[in-house]
């Protein structure tokens, strides 16, 4: 394992990765656009080392020695709120669904190209500026209270277990509720990618959401798809 301790102040980024000459490609692309990187090859040591270092970032690969992305991911989501990008090596989209169900905030896929993995970070760690979309730090809608200031949000008094990712859309929504967002909306805001018309991340999301919320994934009142367009958040559900 290699640790970049100098310049506390910048971003801290965890790669667990066991492809060594892929990590250190990364490691050096990250430190040259103002990162400071950790290494960790062993996936039997990735929960240890993400709740140990707590990093601002963990880029976590798919398939790894020891314990699989998968099982760290969904290990470390109840105490880890960081977002955490997946690396996939392979082309069915169902490692990609799984990935954002275990906890995941985004993926990329192998081969890596840097400028866009980059990019993917930096619309992880951007956190959502509330002044863009509402004046109001806090939105209350009946039961459900959700507070841009702490990142957190609350049902019936009830702190919501949400990933950072989680969070983002539902502020996202319910900072325009009312108002139809669209998918090329939602993927520029939060992902700063266009949307390729095929990619479900935002959906996973959306269903992870909705039951935390209290709305019925079946017949949600609260936040409503709406064919082919996007997702609307009902003001009073």
């Amino acid at each position: 394992m290699e640790d970049s301790l100098e310049h506390p102040e910048q971003d801290h980024v965890l790669i667990i990765e066991d492809d060594e000459r892929l990590a250190g490609l990364t490691r050096d692309y990250l430190e040259a656009n103002g990162f400071r990187v950790t290494v960790e090859p062993d996936g039997a040591h990735g929960v240890e080392r993400i709740l140990t270092l707590h990093p601002d970032l963990v880029i976590l690969d798919l398939m790894l020695p020891g314990e699989d992305g998968l099982s760290i991911c969904r290990r470390v989501r109840g105490e880890y709120q960081g977002p955490i990008l997946m690396l996939t090596a392979r082309t069915d989209d169902m490692d990609q669904v799984l990935g954002l169900e275990m906890g995941a905030d985004d993926y990329v896929p192998k081969p890596v190209q840097p400028r866009v993995l980059l990019a993917r970070m930096r619309a992880l760690l951007r956190r959502t500026d509330i002044s863009d979309v509402s004046g109001e730090p806090r939105l209350v809608f009946g039961n459900l209270d959700v507070d841009s200031a702490t990142r957190e949000a609350w049902l019936a008094g009830e702190r919501i277990d949400l990933t950072s990712a989680e969070f983002d859309l539902l502020w996202l929504l319910a900072s325009n509720a009312g108002r139809v967002l669209t998918r090329e909306e939602i993927f520029s805001q939060l992902r700063g990618i266009k949307y390729d018309g095929q990619d479900r991340s935002i959906d996973v999301r959306v269903s992870r959401i909705r039951p935390k919320i209290g709305d019925d994934p079946n017949q949600p009142h609260r936040i409503k798809t709406v064919r082919s367009k996007g997702y609307l958040f009902v003001r009073d559900g």
